[in-house]
């Protein structure tokens, strides 16, 4: 593991981050492994979310079966665990949720126009690049109904 990855590591503990992800993660009877990344990787996690994969610290949790976090997904909440890093811990989790927020409002999915998911790279955590209502608006032309 490199150097920046047991440094984040490190932060993530040090904001109470990561704990809280633990504290998640047991709650929610996660079966707990190692990641790449420096990540701990949270499977069978069996309270119900809207996301099929969130990150709290260093700590990936999904629902799903151990295939399910690999290649870009896993990458993109690897970003994620950097930005709990850099938002020193807990504090992320409002600035979030406000992001999430205004890309409700502005396009109608809270992953599109999120700071946070744009950061992580859209794709990678399979969001799609969602045009604002009023690009959309314009495209249908006046008088036109969504459809």
């Amino acid at each position: 593991m490199g150097a920046w990855f047991r440094i984040r590591q490190v932060v993530n503990v040090l904001n109470l981050s990561t704990p809280l992800g633990l504290l998640i993660a047991v709650a929610g009877r996660a079966r707990l492994r190692r990641g790449a990344y420096g990540l701990i990787l949270a499977h069978g996690f069996r309270i119900p979310t809207m996301a099929g994969a969130f990150t709290v610290g260093n700590v990936v949790l999904t629902g799903r079966d151990e295939g399910y976090l690999t290649g870009r997904l896993l990458l993109h909440e690897s970003r994620h665990a950097t930005q709990y890093a850099w938002c020193l811990g807990l504090p992320l989790i409002p600035l979030y949720l406000l992001a999430a927020a205004v890309s409700i409002a502005v396009c109608g999915n809270p992953g599109s126009w999120n700071v946070f998911e744009r950061r992580a790279n859209l794709a990678d955590g399979g969001y799609r690049d969602a045009a604002p209502w009023w690009r959309a608006a314009r495209r249908r032309g006046p008088g036109r109904a969504a459809g």
